[in-house]
C-alpha cells in the first residue's frame, strides 16, 4: 500500500496547539500532565464513539504498545518513545499488526507507507507535535485520521457551539462541526433574465438548497453549487428513440472556401421582469432528495451550503433545454447572482413575494463531473462575480470536441449516434410533470428541430452552432480559479477539452490546478491512494472561507497517476510544458517507425464483410483486439501499423503528437483515423476502479457510505495498450470550417493532432503507430467498397516527451 498526502501543509508549533485546543484534544488541566499519562489521555480521546471512561480504557487496552505489551501494561514501567508511539499511531489509523506492517519496526514501516514521522519526542511540545500529525495523517481510506474520527462522531459535541464559533478550521481546513440531521432544505425559483420558451415570461429556475441551522441564527456561508440537467429526471426512452443511425456512409460535401464562423448573438427582445409584491426570509417548499455529489456532502457538515439547480427546461423550471448554448451558461450564472445578492428569486411559479439568499456569504465554488463539469467551466467563462473558483471534472470546454473530430461526427464513447440534439431531449424533464408538459410541447418539438439542423450532423464541419458552444472563446473573462480533474483514458469528455482549457487559461491572472488520473468518465472522491477531498476542503476553506492556508503553494499544480504503477503519483510543473523534448518518427516500408524519413506506398482499404461487420459493430473492444494485434483477423488488411525499435529506457510521452499522412482514396471522400499504441508484453493498470471494501468510505458522521477504490493491476499481461487517438475528414485539410476538393486517386497531405495524452512508455516497449479509417467506436460506419493508399514520403509522427519521472 502506498499513500499520497497533498493537503498537508506546515503548522507552527504554536499554532498547532491552538488548534488542538480549538478542537478539544488538549486543555489547560491535560497540559499539566506528564508526557505519557497526556499520551494516554490523547488515546481516550481518540475514540469518541466510547460513552464512559471504562470504555476508553477497554479500547485503549487493545492497543499494542509493542509488540508483546499493550498500552496500559507499557505505561506502568516505561514512557512514550517514537517506538511506542508509532506502534500505537499505526493501529489508530487503521493498519494491522502483521498483515500491513511489522510490528517490530513501526519508524521504518511509517516511512515506508509514506506517512510522516518525528524521531524526536522529549517533551511535551514534541508529544503534540507528534499528535498533531498524527491527526492530519492519512489513513487506509485515503482520508486524514481526523476526518476517520468526524465519521465516528468526534466533532458531534461542536454541533452545540453558538454560531458565532463556526466554522471551526483545523489544520488549514474546516471541520464537521454542523449537524447533518438539522440542515435546512429549501427551494426558490430564481428569475433568469431569458425566455427561452417563448411564453412572454423571464425563465424561472427551480433551485434547491441545502444549509446549516446555524444560517438561520445569522451565520453566513459560502456555498457550492452545482448545476446539473440530471437532478430533475432524465428522459432515457426518448433519447434512445432519438438517437441516429451511425451504419451510414460519409458524405462528400462541396468545396467551399467559408470564413471562419461565429455565433449568432440572441437578438430576441426579453421580457421585463416581474413586480416584486412582498419579500420574506421564508421559503415555499422543502425537498427530500437529490442526485447528490458526495463531495458536496462531505463539505455540507464543514460549514459551506450546497446549491443544486438543473436549469432551464428541466422539471419544475421554465424554458427549454438547448445543449450546452449561452443561454444554458445565462441560466446557471443567474443562481450565482441571486446567491451574491444580484438577482431576484421568488418562493413559487406564482412569483410575487421574493426571496434572497440572506444566508449565503456571496462567495461561490461550482463542483461537479461531465455536464455538471462543463456547465461549471462555462459559468466561469462569463467571469460572472462572486463565483470564486470551480473544480470541473471531465468537463467540456467546446462542445465540438465532444461531439465532433476533425470535420467528422463522433460519438462520445459508448455512446454512438449520440448528439447534441439527443441530449438536449434526454435532459428536458419538464416531460415529467404531464400538464406542464402537455403546454410545452409544441415549442419543444420546434426547438428540438432547430438543435437537430443547425448541429448539421451530415457534414461534421465547425460552424456557428458549434461556436456558441465552444467556451474557449470567452477565457479572457475568466477571474475565477480553477481546479481541473480529468481521467486519461476518458473517451467520453476527451482530453482535448481539459488540454486547451489549460493551456488557454496559462496568460490570466487566474490560478490553476490540474489533476489527471488513470480512470475513464469518474470521480475520484473515494479512492485510497489520494487524499482528493482533504484537498478540495483546503482549497474551498481558502477561497470560500479566506482562510489563509497555503493551499496555492501546497496543492501540486499539476499531478499525475502513473499508468504502470499501482497507486503512485507525480507532481509536475506542467502538462506539455517547454521542458519537453520533440522526437519525429517515420513509417517505413517494411512498417517500422525509423528517426529518418522513407519512400515508398502502403493500401488498406475500408471494407469488411457482413459477418464481420455485424460481429464488429456489437463487440467494440473486440474490434479494437483485432485492429491492433499483431495476428491476422478480419481488421489486418483495413489498417497500416508501424512500430519503433524496443526502447531501452522509460520514457513519458506528453501533450498531443501530430501525424502529417499523405493519402489518396480510391473515392471523392474519405476519412482516416490514427492511433498511438505501447505495444510489449505487461500488466496493465485497469482503468476501471477495483473495489476494496463495499461502503468502506463515510464522508462524515451519519452520512453517505460509498465503496472504497482504487486502480489495480490487472491480473494478466496484455500485448498492447491505445495511448491515444485521433480523426480527420479528409475534405476538412485546411481547417475545420473549410471544405476542400478530393479527387479520387489524388494524394493529399493531412496533418492533424491527435488527443492529448501523458504515458509513461516503459523500457522494451515499442510505441506504434496505426492507421486505418472508420473507428467503429466513434466515426460513422458506412462500411464502404474504398481503399487508401499512403504515401510514405512526407508521412511522419511527431511527439513530445520528457525522462522518466
Amino acid at each position: 500500500m502506498k499513500l499520497n498526502q497533498f493537503s498537508r501543509i506546515t503548522i507552527p508549533r504554536q499554532q498547532q496547539r491552538q488548534e488542538l485546543e480549538t478542537i478539544r484534544f488538549i486543555s489547560d488541566k491535560t497540559m499539566k500532565l506528564p508526557p505519557t499519562a497526556l499520551w494516554v489521555d490523547l488515546l481516550g480521546r481518540a475514540f469518541p464513539e466510547a460513552r464512559t471512561p471504562a470504555m476508553k480504557q477497554q479500547l485503549i487496552a487493545g492497543l499494542l504498545a509493542t509488540p508483546e505489551e499493550s498500552v496500559l501494561e507499557y505505561i506502568t514501567h516505561a514512557d512514550v518513545t517514537p517506538t511506542s508511539f508509532y506502534l500505537v499511531a499505526l493501529q489508530l489509523l487503521g493498519f494491522e499488526p502483521g498483515t500491513d506492517f511489522d510490528a517490530t519496526k513501526p519508524l521504518i514501516e511509517m516511512k515506508a507507507l509514506g506517512l510522516p514521522v518525528h524521531e524526536k519526542l522529549q517533551n511535551t511540545a514534541d508529544l503534540l507535535e507528534c499528535w498533531y500529525d498524527l491527526l492530519v495523517t492519512q489513513t487506509p481510506t485515503g482520508q486524514p485520521f481526523i476526518d476517520v474520527l468526524a465519521t465516528r462522531g468526534y466533532f458531534t459535541p461542536f454541533y452545540t457551539l453558538p454560531a458565532t464559533q463556526k466554522p471551526v478550521v483545523f489544520d488549514g481546513k474546516s471541520m464537521p462541526v454542523f449537524d447533518p440531521a438539522k440542515m435546512i432544505r429549501e427551494v426558490v425559483y430564481v428569475e433568469a433574465p431569458l425566455d427561452t420558451d417563448h411564453d412572454g415570461q423571464r425563465d424561472l429556475l427551480r433551485v434547491e438548497i441545502i444549509r446549516p441551522a446555524e444560517t438561520a441564527a445569522g451565520l453566513q456561508v459560502p456555498v457550492v453549487y452545482t448545476a446539473s440537467p440530471y437532478n430533475e429526471g432524465t428522459n432515457d426512452q426518448l433519447g434512445k428513440r432519438l438517437t441516429h443511425n451511425v451504419d451510414v456512409p460519409l458524405k462528400r460535401r462541396t468545396p467551399d472556401h467559408a470564413p471562419q464562423p461565429h455565433a449568432h448573438p440572441e437578438n430576441t427582445p426579453l421580457p421585463a421582469p416581474r413586480s416584486v409584491h412582498a419579500t420574506t426570509k421564508t421559503a415555499a417548499a422543502s425537498f427530500t432528495g437529490e442526485f447528490a455529489y458526495t463531495l458536496n456532502e462531505y463539505l455540507l457538515t464543514r460549514g459551506f451550503a450546497v446549491v443544486y439547480a438543473a436549469g432551464i427546461g428541466t422539471r419544475d423550471s421554465a424554458g427549454l433545454r438547448t445543449c450546452g448554448s449561452a443561454a444554458e451558461t445565462l441560466a446557471a450564472t443567474s443562481v450565482i447572482e441571486w446567491l451574491g445578492g444580484k438577482r431576484t428569486a421568488f418562493t413559487d411559479h406564482a412569483a410575487t413575494t421574493a426571496i434572497q439568499a440572506w444566508w449565503s456569504n456571496g462567495n461561490v465554488a461550482m463542483t461537479g463531473k461531465s455536464y455538471l463539469g462543463t456547465l461549471a467551466t462555462a459559468c466561469a467563462t462569463t467571469g460572472v462575480p462572486n463565483l470564486k473558483t470551480i473544480i470541473s471534472e471531465a468537463a467540456i470546454s467546446n462542445w465540438y470536441d465532444y461531439y465532433r473530430d476533425g470535420g467528422l461526427v463522433i460519438a462520445p464513447d459508448g455512446f454512438p449516434g449520440e448528439d447534441a440534439d439527443v441530449l438536449a431531449a434526454e435532459c428536458f424533464s419538464r416531460t415529467k410533470q404531464a400538464a406542464d408538459f402537455h403546454r410545452i410541447n409544441p415549442q419543444f418539438e420546434e426547438a428540438l428541430q432547430n438543435i437537430s439542423r443547425e448541429m448539421d450532423r451530415e457534414g461534421g464541419t465547425y460552424n456557428a452552432f458549434w461556436d456558441a458552444r465552444n467556451y474557449l472563446n470567452n477565457l479572457r473573462n475568466v477571474t475565477a480559479d480553477i481546479v481541473m480533474v480529468h481521467g486519461l483514458n476518458d473517451w467520453n469528455v476527451k482530453l482535448r477539452n481539459v488540454f486547451n482549457l489549460w493551456h488557454g487559461l496559462k496568460e490570466l491572472p487566474v490560478k490553476q490546478k490540474l489533476i489527471l488520473h488513470q480512470g475513464q468518465h469518474i470521480y475520484i472522491n473515494n479512492f485510497q491512494s489520494l487524499d482528493f477531498s482533504a484537498m478540495m476542503n483546503l482549497w474551498l476553506t481558502h477561497k470560500l472561507y479566506d482562510v489563509n492556508n497555503g493551499a496555492e503553494t501546497a496543492l501540486p499544480t499539476v499531478l499525475v497517476q502513473d499508468n504502470t504503477q499501482e497507486e503512485t503519483w507525480h507532481a509536475v510543473s506542467d502538462w506539455d510544458g517547454t521542458d519537453c523534448n520533440k522526437t519525429t518518427y517515420f513509417p517505413t516500408p517494411d512498417h517500422t517507425l525509423a528517426t529518418t524519413p522513407a519512400a515508398g506506398q502502403l493500401s488498406y482499404t475500408d471494407h469488411l464483410t457482413t459477418t464481420a461487420f455485424a460481429r464488429y459493430r456489437t463487440n467494440i473492444p473486440g474490434w479494437m483486439t483485432d485492429l491492433l494485434t499483431d495476428k491476422q483477423t478480419a481488421m489486418t488488411p483495413n489498417r497500416l501499423v508501424f512500430k519503433t525499435q524496443p526502447l531501452d529506457h522509460d520514457i513519458f510521452l506528453e501533450g498531443q503528437p501530430q501525424v502529417t499522412l499523405p493519402l489518396a482514396t480510391s473515392l471523392d471522400h474519405g476519412l482516416v483515423s490514427v492511433m498511438l499504441v505501447d505495444y510489449g508484453e505487461a500488466r496493465r493498470l485497469n482503468t476501471i476502479p477495483t473495489v476494496l471494501k463495499r461502503r468502506g468510505i463515510e464522508h462524515g458522521f451519519h452520512l453517505r457510505e460509498e465503496d472504497l477504490v482504487e486502480f489495480k493491476l490487472a491480473k494478466k499481461k496484455t500485448p498492447f495498450k491505445m495511448i491515444t487517438k485521433g480523426h480527420r475528414n479528409l475534405q476538412n485539410r485546411t481547417n475545420l470550417w473549410q471544405t476542400d476538393e478530393l479527387v479520387a486517386g489524388t494524394t493529399y497531405p493531412v496533418t492533424f493532432a491527435l488527443q492529448p495524452m501523458f504515458y509513461r512508455l516503459k523500457a522494451g516497449h515499442q510505441l506504434g503507430l496505426v492507421v486505418y479509417a472508420t473507428d467503429m467506436g466513434m466515426t460513422i460506419r458506412g462500411n464502404e467498397q474504398v481503399t487508401y493508399t499512403l504515401d510514405l514520403t512526407g508521412a511522419q509522427l511527431t511527439v513530445q516527451s520528457r525522462p522518466a519521472i
